[in-house]
């Protein structure tokens, strides 16, 4: 076998095999998940989280999302954001026993948010919606496990409630969506989460960027100079030729 067509075939096999991990990944992770995108979720503090939600029903559509928040991790207040064809209706409940949060005692809790369809919307098969929420206090735990369930058109009801796996352990079929949660900078304000490691980032990306220009004109004003001093020898040399040239034609005429 030639090295070419060894080369071509090994390649086929590698384009094969990546197709193959790129779609049994997809498909591993192709259920209701929790994040939180831009900054920590940090305890005692307020943040934003992100539910994204696939539709894995090739002839049906969901067209409701339920996600509930455990009393044993209670979070006293939550806003949703709007999204067009959606209706989001937060539930309170009753906590057996009080908290205390930011030196205020908090009787009651979020214990669910829906997210319930108009007609004529739905997530469609091979399509996902993200819904958002935002709240707090956070509570002092690593993980804030939010089981969810998904309705489709067709009638068909999902839960994704199992609790996240040990250690090691395989993934499960339905799993709850997770938040991991990160404890409070000594000193630190509780009532927002740290700034978003962008920001910096962006500022120094616009320093970069200033200094990138500075450095862009400074070069592009050298290079403008050097040009007309080379345009100026030019001309230089362009001149005396034609003097020298002058010259020569006047003495041969002389000799003549």
């Amino acid at each position: 076998m030639s090295t070419y067509r060894f080369a071509a075939r090994a390649g086929v096999v590698l384009a094969a095999a990546g197709t193959a991990v790129l779609f049994t990944s997809g498909i591993a992770s192709a259920h209701v998940t929790a994040k939180v995108l831009g900054e920590p979720a940090v305890q005692g503090g307020y943040t934003k989280i992100t539910f994204r939600v696939p539709n894995e029903d090739n002839t049906a559509g969901t067209v409701k999302v339920e996600v509930k928040f455990p009393a044993e991790t209670p979070i006293a207040s939550l806003r949703t954001k709007p999204l067009p064809g959606w209706t989001a209706t937060i539930v309170k409940g009753k906590l057996a026993k009080p908290i205390t949060s930011h030196g205020a005692e908090i009787t009651e809790a979020v214990s669910s948010v829906t997210w319930t369809a108009a007609a004529g919307t739905r997530i469609g098969p091979g399509e996902f919606a993200e819904f958002e929420v935002s709240g707090g206090a956070l509570p002092e735990t690593d993980q804030l496990v939010l089981p969810a369930v998904q309705t489709y058109d067709s009638g068909k009801v999902v839960s994704w409630d199992a609790p996240p796996p040990a250690a090691g352990a395989e993934e499960p079929e339905h799993p709850a969506p997770v938040v991991k949660l990160t404890k409070a900078a000594a000193g630190g304000d509780d009532h927002a989460a740290a700034a978003p490691a962008a920001t910096a980032t962006d500022t120094h990306g616009e320093k970069t960027e200033a200094a990138a220009a500075k450095s862009s004109d400074t070069t592009a004003r050298w290079l403008g100079g050097a040009g007309l001093v080379v345009g100026a020898l030019g001309l230089g040399l362009g001149a005396g030729a034609t003097l020298r040239a002058r010259r020569a034609v006047a003495a041969a005429k002389a000799g003549n």
